[in-house]
């Protein structure tokens, strides 16, 4: 991983997937997040909401990520266009619900080893794409 990139750079080419350490530093971030939604209390609701086995789950938000962050569109390669508002829209998902996800990638982002200033980064970003899988207030 690449903790050189200045933070003014996260967000051009690929700068943030590096600084996320590619494809294997975000699936660590992945299976942080879902290890947390497993264990916060305010994420049982959202935890109900994937099946039982989070294998397909954490693919697909593995996959997202990596594009989402400038790296090789693999989501698209495998599942087709990425649609975030189509792909939630059979959930019920409010701010509470957002919160809880957000919740959990703060408790997933703050166990990797990225400087301070990605992590702010990142999250501030991620408000974006959780914010339109809302789809009631």
């Amino acid at each position: 991983m690449n903790n050189d990139i200045n933070s003014s750079n996260y967000g051009e080419g690929d700068a943030s997937f590096n600084a996320a350490g590619g494809v294997e530093g975000i699936n660590k971030l992945v299976n942080a997040f879902y290890d947390a939604m497993e264990t916060l209390p305010q994420a049982q609701h959202i935890r109900e909401m994937h099946s039982q086995n989070l294998d397909e789950s954490r693919d697909k938000l593995t996959r997202f990520l990596a594009g989402w962050l400038g790296g090789p569109k693999l989501f698209s390669e495998k599942y087709g266009p990425i649609r975030i508002p189509v792909a939630h829209r059979h959930l019920s998902i409010g701010p509470a619900e957002r919160d809880a996800w957000l919740a959990c990638m703060q408790i997933a982002i703050n166990e990797q080893p990225y400087p301070q200033e990605f992590r702010d980064y990142f999250m501030k970003q991620i408000y974006v794409p959780a914010e339109r899988s809302r789809n009631k207030d």
